[in-house]
């Protein structure tokens, strides 16, 4: 009996998110080699380029994508995509054991919320319809909505590059996945053109010829090196057990949002399927909080051990009624630790 066609798609979609999480780790790990001999990402440098660590993690990050974008020929959307929080699973376990990165129980509980409401967003997000060519992708594209949500999106963007970079880059988070996640819900919509380009044409319809095929791979090409990009200083600044639920969750959240923008998907469903991915969003803002909570948690509590010696003062008591100064600090000074008074 051969093997069924869900069975091939959720081999895949699993294998796809083992590479995926394995490429976070090589990634993280060159980013950290070649922060040591240069400017780190997170500062604006461009050093990782030079290692081989990090275009492994490239390479393997692509071999994942490849498997998850063939599992959708054989699974339903329904099944492949919430096995992508497979790769949050998978790069937080290798960054505990191999990054000694430690996540502690509120963060795991937030992880583990994280990835339930994005499950349940994901199970009842509207069926999006399949294009039949480039053309009526590149009409759904300049429909008012789906371009409302494109100008929205770019506003944004800019806003977070050219103002709240500069200034919380460092320090949230939420800056660096903010700008990736939104220009990911672009790609998507680039790359499933591209994608049904490559289709027709293998199928006999050429659509090399027509320009909005060569747009939509100008877009992505755009769109992906942004992304690469923003997600390097957000992996060199931020904990890989934090970066990876938050952006899966963020990239997930409005992708979904800009595809049911564009194919109009939402019309004619249910109230209770609505009222679900609802239910869904809010069990991604709670783990969210409890991912920063327990981040900040930790950060308050490696700042609050004390040196030493901040329990007390050193005070030189130094005697002058000797010509011979040395003499007096071989044997007459002396130092003393004063412990300061307990607070009432």
């Amino acid at each position: 009996m051969g093997v069924s066609d869900n069975t091939v798609g959720l081999a895949l979609a699993v294998a796809s998110s083992a590479f995926i999480g394995a490429s976070f780790i090589l990634k993280k790990i060159g980013l950290i080699r070649a922060g040591k001999g240069g400017v780190r990402a997170g500062g604006g440098g461009y050093t990782y380029l030079l290692e081989p660590l990090w275009w492994a993690g490239m390479m393997t990050m692509l071999l994942g994508e490849i498997a998850n974008f063939i599992a959708y020929a054989f699974a339903p959307a329904v099944l492949v995509t919430p096995l992508g929080a497979l790769s949050i699973i998978m790069s937080s376990l290798l960054a505990h054991f191999i990054l000694k990165e430690r996540l502690e129980k509120l963060g795991v509980l937030g992880c583990v919320s994280c990835i339930v409401g994005s499950v349940i967003v994901v199970i009842h997000a509207p069926q999006e319809h399949m294009p039949n060519s480039v053309e009526e992708i590149w009409n759904l594209a300049i429909q008012p909505g789906f371009l409302t949500y494109a100008a929205a999106t770019l506003l944004i963007v800019a806003a977070l590059v050219l103002f709240f970079e500069p200034r919380y880059g460092q320090t949230n988070i939420m800056i660096y996945l903010g700008i990736c996640s939104s220009m990911g819900s672009l790609t998507v919509v680039s790359i499933k053109a591209i994608g049904v380009a490559i289709k027709l044409t293998l199928d006999g319809m050429n659509q090399v010829a027509y320009p909005h095929t060569w747009l939509f791979v100008i877009i992505a090409i755009i769109c992906v090196v942004s992304q690469i990009n923003y997600l390097n200083k957000a992996l060199d600044t931020f904990d890989l057990a934090v970066v990876s639920p938050i952006y899966y969750v963020m990239f997930t959240t409005l992708t979904i949002v800009a595809s049911g923008i564009m194919f109009k998907d939402w019309a004619g469903q249910s109230f209770s399927s609505i009222a679900s991915e609802f239910c869904g969003l809010i069990t991604i803002l709670t783990g969210t909080i409890m991912l920063h909570t327990a981040k900040e948690k930790e950060t308050g509590s490696s700042a609050a051990l004390p040196w030493p010696l901040d329990r007390g003062s050193i005070s030189w008591y130094i005697s002058l009624g000797s010509d011979n100064l040395l003499k007096n600090v071989n044997e007459d000074y002396f130092t003393a630790l004063q412990s300061s008074p307990a607070p009432v």
